[in-house]
């Protein structure tokens, strides 16, 4: 496999606009949470998340993810009308301020939530629960937008208990698979749904390191890809695991570069869209690869 191998032909519409997924992407992550892991509480105000998603654009993401619950292990359970009242304003304040170009995607599982998003001006729905939540399925194919279906087994609270796998990489794809053809048998367009494989997700860190070393096999669904690994707990194992002294403990927040290394290897094996707390160095690091996938030495 060539390291700069064009990606596939993918495409996804909503509003009026269309993002071309055969050049990749890079989707900056706008938590509204108190309690994330990595930034919790930074972006609360709807002033600085505005600021900060300006900054996220003018350093090249073409998508914000937006974020009103923690998905941490653990984490807190989050009543709807919080999460609407973390999330909706800011989509409003974003539309605003930036414009109706920049695709704003919403990290829920709230078929509530996600409705006042959409009509907040959403463009895309982001699930790790992969519409498993009740009226998720029903409201997807109403709203007929792209959404996000994350591999992930049980709850955040249960999932570190169910990383068990022969083969972490068939069962991923198998599983995915299955989802994919419920979904679409009760209404949702195949057109409209993007593939996350679940990094940081029931998955253990030889898990992460087969799925990373063997990503390319996902392609065999037929359906673009999103990688989001920034900043989780597997990029701190690795650098634990290389023994070198001034990265061997390392916060959430110091995992940037490795990050967006791991987004490279993602993208070179089919990933279309890099999610990510680091805009400007994924950006950088895209820039390489897209220029040096169009170079041809004369």
């Amino acid at each position: 496999m060539s390291l700069f191998e064009s990606l596939p032909k993918y495409e996804i519409s909503d509003r009026n606009k269309t993002l071309d997924l055969s050049q990749p992407h890079v989707m900056g992550i706008l938590n509204v949470t108190p309690d994330s892991f990595s930034d919790g509480g930074q972006f609360t105000a709807i002033d600085r998340a505005v600021a900060h998603c300006q900054q996220m654009i003018a350093d090249g993401a073409t998508i914000i993810d937006i974020g009103g619950e923690s998905t941490r292990p653990n984490a807190s359970i989050v009543a709807t009308n919080d999460e609407i009242q973390r999330v909706v304003p800011v989509v409003q304040a974003i539309r605003q301020h930036c414009g109706d170009e920049v695709w704003l995607s919403v990290d829920t599982s709230n078929p509530a939530v996600m409705q006042a998003a959409f009509d907040a001006g959403a463009d895309i729905w982001n699930d790790v629960r992969a519409l498993k939540r009740e009226g998720a399925v029903a409201l997807a194919a109403k709203l007929d937008i792209p959404v996000m279906l994350m591999h992930m087994r049980g709850e955040p609270t249960t999932m570190n208990d169910l990383a068990q796998y022969t083969d972490v990489v068939q069962e991923v794809t198998v599983e995915l698979a299955a989802r994919i053809e419920k979904v679409t048998s009760l209404g949702v367009k195949r057109e409209n749904i993007i593939i996350d494989p679940g990094f940081g997700f029931a998955k253990d860190y030889e898990h992460h390191c087969a799925l990373l070393k063997h990503l390319d096999e996902l392609k065999s669904l037929g359906l673009p890809m999103m990688f989001g690994i920034s900043r989780k707990r597997f990029l701190a194992e690795v650098l634990t695991k290389s023994g070198a002294g001034s990265v061997i403990t390392t916060q959430a927040v110091e995992r940037d570069a490795i990050g967006t290394a791991a987004g490279i290897f993602a993208i070179q094996q089919g990933a279309c869209i890099i999610r990510t707390h680091n805009v400007s160095m994924m950006q950088q690091a895209v820039a390489l690869w897209h220029q040096l996938s169009e170079y041809h030495e004369s």
